[in-house]
């Protein structure tokens, strides 16, 4: 484990994740990704619901039509950040957190990778005839 990851989960008391329970793809991320052990208490929230921390994101400014977002010891992470921010708390077992790490581990690899997920969400929603949350 370098550094800065031993030091970010030394800081975490718990995370929070919004995101958007209607997607498939969403919803399998938060649930297989294994931040418990490294992070503590991992909160899910729907971001269709109206639980206070889906007010405090948009409050920040946050598009979460447009993104997932985190509360990590807390600071806000939106989008391509927030991949980049969780995937640092991710435990190394498992193919889908070692897959998970490599891919957004890295910042600029994680802002180039996030828009085609983003894309590929929008176009399921649609076929699944599911709204976009702010439609």
């Amino acid at each position: 484990m370098n550094d800065n990851r031993a030091s970010m989960r030394n800081q975490i008391q718990g995370v929070t994740i919004v995101y958007d329970g209607e997607c498939p793809f969403c919803s399998a991320y938060v649930r297989m990704l294994r931040l418990r052990e490294a992070a503590g208490p991992v909160r899910l929230v729907n971001a269709r619901s109206r639980d206070p921390a889906v007010a405090e994101m948009t409050a920040a400014g946050f598009d979460l039509d447009k993104g997932m977002a985190a509360k990590i010891g807390g600071v806000l992470y939106h989008g391509d950040e927030c991949m980049n921010a969780l995937s640092l708390l991710t435990t190394p077992s498992g193919l889908f957190n070692r897959t998970v790490r490599m891919a957004f581990g890295k910042p600029r690899l994680a802002k180039l990778l996030y828009p085609p997920l983003v894309a590929g969400r929008n176009l399921t929603l649609l076929l699944l005839r599911r709204r976009r949350q702010g439609k």
